[in-house]
């Protein structure tokens, strides 16, 4: 950390000492620059701008992140609008030089403002940077939040439920799930994690559905009893493999059409299915997919 800063008090103190440039002599060095590569010339072009990062490093301090930081990635920006400038256009450096400044430090507010990356669409861009903005400006007219949130919605482009988000992402800092929920659960130290949900299926209803799936592979396998032995190879060729068959494979290796192995296949779900619904009528009241591996690779209801 101290690096930093006293880098940015170096870059500091350069951008008050450098001396300001008129359009003449900013065009000689940009030329000398393009042309000829005279890193001299970059390096007094980039001086005399480092004022300019400095203003709108300052601009962005309100996001919570070191000002050192800011200038820094605002030079790098303004050392790649050098590299882009074309000193030809009668265009001056720094309003040219300002749009990669700021482009520069407001990615990396995006990147370091919070440990969860937000949308980095040009919407989002907005949204993040103008909300506080345009809530306290509507805000004075006495309007209640909803109707704050859909001005704001209509003035960026975006959705009420992003702007609604977005509030929500400023309304608190970063909080660790592993903090403790208050200091009076010491020694226990009750931790956020604790008190999330979880969604997984209960200790009954994994014994539940495992036995469901036994069952079930057992009446399966019964049921292919039913079906002709070309019928199984096909149905355990496009339905039971881990790697289902195309019907052009099954044509040539059976010497059919694969038109007629689609036929096939569909009269062997038809004989299955009613091999099924006949010795357990109460599979037909509830669809069911074998979740086993091996079992059942494709959607067999019965």
């Amino acid at each position: 950390m101290a690096q930093y800063i006293g880098l940015g008090r170096q870059l500091a103190a350069a951008a008050k000492a450098a001396p300001f440039l008129d359009r003449d002599e900013e065009h000689e060095l940009a030329v000398r620059w393009k042309n000829n590569g005279d890193e001299r010339a970059l390096h007094d072009l980039t001086r005399a701008h480092m004022r300019l990062v400095i203003a709108m490093s300052i601009r962005f301090r309100h996001y919570g992140l070191p000002i050192n930081d800011l200038i820094q990635e605002g030079h790098v920006g303004l050392l790649q609008a050098a590299s882009r400038f074309d000193p030809d256009r009668d265009v001056r450096f720094s309003t040219y030089a300002t749009w990669w400044i700021r482009a520069a430090i407001q990615d990396y507010i995006l990147r370091n403002w919070s440990i969860v990356r937000g949308g980095t669409s040009s919407t989002q861009k907005a949204l993040f940077f103008n909300l506080r903005r345009l809530r306290a400006k509507l805000a004075i007219g006495g309007s209640g939040s909803a109707a704050v949130f859909d001005q704001i919605a209509a003035t960026l482009g975006v959705h009420r439920a992003d702007v609604e988000l977005m509030d929500a992402r400023f309304a608190g800092p970063d909080v660790s799930l592993n903090a403790a929920v208050s200091e009076s659960d010491a020694p226990t130290q009750t931790q956020r994690l604790d008190l999330l949900p979880d969604d997984s299926p209960l200790p009954d209803e994994i014994v539940e559905d495992a036995i469901d799936a036994d069952r079930r592979a057992i009446w399966l396998e019964d049921a292919l009893k039913s079906l002709t032995a070309r019928e199984l190879d096909i149905l355990r060729q496009r339905r039971l493999a881990e790697n289902a068959a195309t019907l052009e494979s099954l044509g040539d290796r059976l010497g059919i059409s694969k038109e007629r192995v689609r036929q096939i296949e569909s009269r062997a779900l038809d004989k299955l299915r009613r091999a099924l619904i006949e010795r357990h009528p109460e599979t037909a009241k509830a669809p069911a997919t074998s979740k086993r591996p091996g079992v059942a690779a494709g959607p067999l209801h019965y």
